[in-house]
């Protein structure tokens, strides 16, 4: 019989040898007494050791690189809370910075020595605050013309990201969708003006849209917009959801219009922390001027030591994440953040083209804007295969990949897709790694006698219960 008894757990002990690695890890209760340092870690580590390593998971859009150097920044920087500005000046003088380049690169055509914007815990914070922006100043000029203000909505694809859809709930705001199609794959302008009416805040399309990667045209919808505007009197303006383009059409397609260079393009939100290149959670919102911030969202304390204005959900929030970004952008500058982003796209551009000569399966799309892109299995293939892309995700997840299938949206939600996110980390090499492995578990799952569980639930419509990814990574 074992004597537990033997060991008393001082310094001496290893830390595989304790009494404690014996336990289970706390579930329901804090426990009695306190852990050595390094044992407490190594459990900590341990539970999360089964886990997909970061640069596997092709399913976030969250940054999971960053070299030792702007890591080691962010490290020193984690118990710095941004908030507090008097205690921390520089923080907040580096955050305007960052507006101030961010802004920049959209055109912004403010003159003024600080632009017009805020830092956010991700692109979801990020589109709350333009949305919030876009339904005061709309409230606004309602209570000034003595007109109602109670049913306001906004105009989006069905290619949201879910914040679009808590904002619509919060703020008790209607929601109206454009339907996304195999043949109208991105947000239709003339579908828009249809649903525009005197209640609209705003229409928000999107720069890399979450499910396919794909651009909604901005520049035809500013154009459309401006003569219905025109026309009705109207004053309807667009934020744009740009949380994937934001930092990519900048430096890959500076031409395209999408930005503060068209008329009705008052806001922008995008994601620090996605193609900006630094680890989550940050985001960043611009307004095209200060005038379009209403007053009321900048809230002002005094008990800090100063007196301290913020716009933002959120009070307290990391300053790691702003060392973090000025770090990449002083690092990187122009042309290295151009090279990082031409390298993810090219990479993804790939693996799209590889991925289309398999014969199962037909990519989403021709284009690649953005450094990822979706793909379902051929229907004529999908007609007696035993398995599913569900099934393909499995077995890719075996390998320590995570590469996730799902459901389209609305009204395509019959289409069931694979996507990859090819980010900063992820190799050509890595890409090669990839495919070896696709081909590999189709190997195993076209030997297949009997059809799979998800392709019986498919063929008796049964829905099915698939793992729950981020795939926003917002």
């Amino acid at each position: 019989m074992l004597d537990k008894n033997f060991r008393n757990g001082d310094a001496k002990t290893d830390t595989f040898g304790s009494n404690v690695m014996l336990q289970p890890s706390p579930v329901q209760t804090i426990p009695d007494g306190p852990t050595k340092p390094e044992i407490a870690y190594q459990m900590v580590k341990d539970e999360t050791f089964a886990q997909t390593q970061p640069r596997l998971n092709l399913a976030t859009f969250v940054t999971t690189y960053m070299d030792e150097y702007g890591t080691k920044l962010m490290n020193e920087a984690i118990n710095v809370n941004y908030i507090d500005e008097t205690e921390y000046p520089r923080i907040a003088y580096m955050n305007g910075k960052c507006i101030n380049i961010v802004a920049n690169l959209w055109n912004t055509p403010e003159t003024d020595t600080w632009k017009t914007g805020a830092v956010a815990i991700g692109s979801s914070e990020a589109c709350m605050l333009g949305g919030i922006a876009a339904w005061i100043r709309w409230r606004e000029r309602r209570k000034a013309a003595g007109k109602p203000y109670d049913k306001p909505n906004f105009i989006i694809s069905t290619g949201y990201q879910i914040v679009w859809e808590k904002f619509a709930q919060l703020w008790q705001i209607e929601m109206r969708t454009v339907p996304l199609s195999l043949e109208k794959t991105t947000l239709d302008p003339e579908a828009v003006i249809k649903m525009c009416d005197e209640n609209t805040i705003c229409v928000v399309p999107i720069q890399g849209v979450t499910w396919t990667g794909l651009n909604d045209d901005v520049e035809a919808l500013d154009a459309a917009l401006d003569e219905f505007n025109a026309k009705t009197g109207y004053d309807i303006p667009i934020h744009v959801d740009a949380a994937t383009g934001g930092f990519i059409l900048p430096f890959l397609d500076p031409d395209k219009k999408w930005d503060f260079r068209l008329k009705w393009v008052l806001s922008i939100s995008t994601s620090g922390h996605k193609f900006g290149l630094v680890y989550p959670g940050l985001g960043w919102v611009v307004w095209k001027d200060k005038k379009y911030l209403p007053d009321v969202m900048s809230f002002s304390v005094n008990y800090l030591g100063a007196e301290i204005r913020q716009v933002g959900l959120n009070f307290s929030r990391p300053a790691a994440q702003i060392l973090g970004q000025y770090y990449q952008f002083i690092r990187l500058g122009f042309q290295g953040y151009k090279e990082v982003q031409f390298n993810s796209l090219a990479i993804c551009q790939y693996l799209h083209d590889e991925i289309a000569k398999i014969d199962a399966f037909v990519p989403y799309s021709k284009d690649v804007p953005n450094p990822l892109f979706a793909w379902l299995m051929k229907p004529e293939y999908q007609k007696t295969a035993k398995w599913t892309l569900y099934d393909l995700q499995d077995k890719l997840a075996q390998k320590g990949w995570m590469v996730p299938a799902y459901t389209m949206p609305a009204d395509i939600e019959d289409i069931v897709v694979m996507r990859v996110v090819c980010k900063q980390g992820f190799s050509r090499d890595m890409a090669d790694q990839l495919l070896a492995d696709i081909n590999f578990a189709l190997g195993e799952l076209n030997a297949l006698e009997y059809p799979t569980t998800t392709r019986i639930a498919m063929e008796k419509n049964v829905p099915l219960q698939t793992k729950s990814f981020n795939h926003t990574g917002r």
